[in-house]
């Protein structure tokens, strides 16, 4: 754990490792399997990128995000030249045939990939053939059938791992009750993880109900709330014309 928390002051320029991080990062080095449930903003993201660093293999990370995945490769850029990439559909089919190829040929430590990636027959049968270290499943609640992100795609997880040799797996969500972790081990077919579990709180948020009798009484609440504001904000509506109204309102 010291020569990552160098890595994280020296090339990450942070100063000490955020709660949950350096479990996740110390498990997986441990050789163990791990499933993460943090909030948002948390620094899940970073865990992955320091153990790309540190172990032998590439670290693979399946995501749905895709237009999180380029601006994720360019901050690895600014931290090692030429360590990351990320392979979806928003590149031309040949790129995609070009870094699987540089994949192949260890160019890369750490690699995004697209979900749906794995219904690529070819690209299945390439993972065999990589050195891959970790596997990284992030948005993890994605593969519940109950959840509220559920992607077909990420049933093809299982599959893909039987062609990856000796390799461990992280689990990343910022939301999954008990139930849904137990799917996600399911799915996934994750043998004995170490959990780390913090919760979903957050504390830069705060939900309340206020109750307005009323039309005038909710927009005199709303032009309030509105004047507490130290900055801007966004007002939400439940329809197209009541939103007009509010603007009509303020």
């Amino acid at each position: 754990m010291k020569t990552a928390l160098t890595i994280l002051q020296q090339q990450f320029r942070f100063p000490s490792f955020r709660a949950g991080q350096s479990e996740i990062i110390e498990n997986i080095l441990e050789g163990k399997n791990v499933l993460a449930v943090m909030p948002t903003g948390s620094g899940k993201s970073l865990t992955y990128q320091i153990l790309s660093l540190l172990l032998d293999g590439v670290t693979v990370v399946i995501s749905p995000l895709i237009a999180l995945m380029k601006d994720q490769v360019d901050f690895a850029y600014e931290i090692k030249e030429g360590w990351a990439t990320f392979i979806n559909l928003s590149i031309p089919y040949a790129l995609q045939e070009k870094r699987t190829r540089e994949i192949l040929e260890g160019k890369y430590r750490l690699v995004y990939i697209a979900p749906e990636r794995l219904r690529s027959r070819k690209f299945i049968n390439a993972l065999k053939f990589m050195n891959i270290s970790l596997l990284v499943i992030d948005e993890a609640h994605c593969i519940s059938f109950w959840g509220h992100d559920f992607r077909p795609d990420y049933l093809y997880i299982k599959e893909a791992r039987k062609r990856i040799k000796n390799h461990k797996i992280l689990a990343l969500t910022a939301t999954a009750t008990p139930n849904i972790q137990d799917e996600i081990i399911k799915e996934l077919n994750i043998e004995k993880p170490f959990k780390v579990v913090l919760g979903f709180d957050r504390p830069n948020l705060k939900l309340e109900v206020i109750n307005t009798p009323t039309i005038k009484d909710k927009y005199e609440k709303l032009l309030s709330r509105i004047k507490e504001l130290n900055g801007s904000g966004i007002i939400y509506t439940g329809t197209r014309q009541e939103a007009e109204e509010v603007d009509q309102f303020l």
